[in-house]
C-alpha cells in the first residue's frame, strides 16, 4: 500500500484474488466459503490491515447487524428462573461468533411494546428472537405482518408459520410419568405450565400419553394448572393434596414449579419419595441442590438459545428459509422418585 489510504474490501479482493462477495462472506462470518478461500482472505485482510466498516457495511446491506432477545416478562421473573439466563448466554454466544450485536428487550407494558414497534419499523434491528410465547400474544403476528425475521422459543401450536426452536416437551414429559407409573406410583398428578402456552399443552399431552401407554386411567383431578413459578408450584401443589391425599406421585412441568411443591410436601409433612415422588422438567442448577435431589427432564436450553440465533443469522445474512427445530430431551433421575 502507498500513502494513506484506507484498504477496501475491493483491495482486499484483488489480493486475495476472489470478488468481493466472498471477502464480505468471510468478514460476515458466513460458512459459504471454502477453506482455501477464506484462508487467502483472512491473510490479505491481515496483510492490507483491512478494518471492516461497519456503519458503511448496514447503508449498502441495509442491516444493522443488531438483533433483539424479547421476552415479554417481569424483571423479577427474568431474575428469578434459571431458564432465562440460560438462554441468554446461549443466544449471546452464537450472536459473538457472528458478530452480531444483542439489545434485551423487556416487553412488560404498552409503552415497551410500543417501543419494540419503533424498533422495528424504523429497522434498527435486523431481526427478532422470541421468548415466551402465548396463543393471544400480537407480538408474533405484529412481527410477521411487518415482514421481520423472527424466530421464536418454542411455538404457538403445532401449525406454527415462524421459524423456532422447541423441546420435545411432550416425549419429555412422557418419559417422567413412564418413570413414575413404571416405579409403582399409580396416583400421578401434574402441575402443568400455562395452558395458553403450547409448552404448558405439550408437556400435559406427554402425562396423559404416558398414562394410556401403561393403560391406567388419567385422572383429571390430578390435573392443577401453574404458571412455572415457585408460588405458582407450591399453590398447585395445595390444591392437588386438597383434592387427592392419596396422590403419591407428582410431575412438575418445571424444576421451578417442583422446588414450590417439595416446600408444601415438606410443610404438610410428606416424605419425599416415601410418600410422594416429584419429577420436575429442565434440569436447572435448582435439581442438583434441592432436598432431596431432583430427578428431572434436561432439556438443552443454552443450545437451545444457539440454534435461535444461528437460524435467525442464516435468514437475515444469507436469506436462509424458515426454520423449525425440536431439540430432544432426557430424563435425569436422582433422589427424589
Amino acid at each position: 500500500m502507498t500513502g494513506n489510504r484506507r484498504p477496501t474490501i475491493k483491495t482486499v479482493a484483488a489480493r486475495a484474488g476472489v470478488g468481493r462477495t466472498t471477502v464480505s462472506r468471510v468478514v460476515n462470518g458466513s460458512e459459504l466459503v471454502s477453506a482455501d478461500a477464506r484462508a487467502r482472505v483472512l491473510a490479505a485482510i491481515k496483510e492490507l490491515n483491512y478494518v471492516p466498516n461497519s456503519v458503511a457495511r448496514g447503508l449498502v446491506t441495509n442491516r444493522t447487524n443488531a438483533v433483539a432477545l424479547v421476552i415479554p416478562e417481569s424483571e423479577s421473573r427474568l431474575g428469578s428462573e434459571p431458564f432465562f439466563a440460560a438462554l441468554i448466554r446461549g443466544v449471546s454466544g452464537a450472536l459473538a461468533e457472528s458478530r452480531t450485536q444483542l439489545q434485551l428487550m423487556l416487553v412488560r407494558d404498552q409503552a415497551e411494546r410500543d417501543q419494540l414497534t419503533e424498533s422495528v419499523a424504523t429497522r434498527r434491528v435486523d431481526g427478532v428472537l422470541l421468548v415466551s410465547v402465548h396463543a393471544e400474544d400480537r407480538l408474533p403476528g405484529m412481527l410477521e405482518e411487518m415482514g421481520l425475521p423472527t424466530v421464536l422459543a418454542g411455538r404457538r401450536d403445532a401449525g406454527e408459520r415462524l421459524s423456532y426452536v422447541n423441546s420435545d416437551n411432550a416425549g419429555g414429559a412422557g418419559a417422567a410419568v413412564r418413570h413414575l407409573l413404571g416405579s409403582g406410583r399409580r396416583r400421578v398428578a401434574t402441575i402443568t405450565g400455562p395452558l395458553d402456552m403450547d409448552v404448558g399443552r405439550s408437556r400435559l399431552a406427554g402425562w396423559r400419553a404416558a398414562h394410556a401407554d401403561a393403560g391406567v386411567p388419567a385422572r383429571e383431578l390430578l390435573v392443577e394448572a401453574g404458571d412455572f413459578t415457585e408460588e405458582g408450584g407450591a399453590n398447585a401443589m395445595r390444591l392437588l393434596l386438597e383434592r387427592a391425599p392419596d396422590l403419591d406421585a407428582v410431575f412438575a412441568a418445571s424444576d421451578l414449579m417442583a422446588v414450590g411443591a417439595l416446600a408444601e410436601l415438606r410443610r404438610r409433612k410428606r416424605q419425599v419419595p416415601g410418600d410422594v415422588a416429584v419429577v420436575g422438567f429442565e434440569d436447572s442448577i435448582l435439581a442438583r441442590h434441592t432436598n432431596p435431589p431432583l430427578t428431572t427432564v434436561r432439556q438443552p436450553v443454552e443450545e437451545l438459545g444457539r440454534a435461535m440465533a444461528r437460524i435467525l443469522t442464516d435468514i437475515t445474512q444469507h436469506g436462509a428459509p424458515r426454520q423449525q427445530l425440536t431439540l430432544p430431551t432426557e430424563l435425569v433421575v436422582r433422589e427424589s422418585s
